[in-house]
């Protein structure tokens, strides 16, 4: 089964203090579903099209307990302490190869 990864990517952060307050709940709520961060900062370096923005990577066994860790009452608690306007970010689900 391969794994899968949330992959997200913050264009700005207006709000540190509710980011600080997410990451307190979040992080609970991604290591109950099972995942592992691997990356939690700044690039070192971007080529080609790519842009300096914080990145955060996190590996899951399964493309299902990636997905279930989001829609969590646990990762929806953090969301709703994040709100709508502390962070511009994009968040992917993806599956990693077999």
């Amino acid at each position: 089964m391969a794994k899968a990864y949330w992959i997200a990517f913050y264009r700005s952060i207006k709000n540190p203090d509710a980011l600080a307050a997410y990451a307190k709940l979040a992080a609970p709520a991604v290591q109950a579903g099972g995942g592992r961060f691997l990356v939690r900062r700044m690039p070192a370096k971007v080529y080609e099209a790519g842009l300096t923005h914080r990145t955060v990577m996190i590996e899951f066994d399964s493309l299902e307990k990636a997905i279930a860790t989001h829609d969590s009452p646990g990762y929806q608690a953090a969301l709703k302490v994040l709100g709508k306007d502390a962070v511009e970010r994009e968040l992917r689900i993806v599956e990693g190869v077999a």
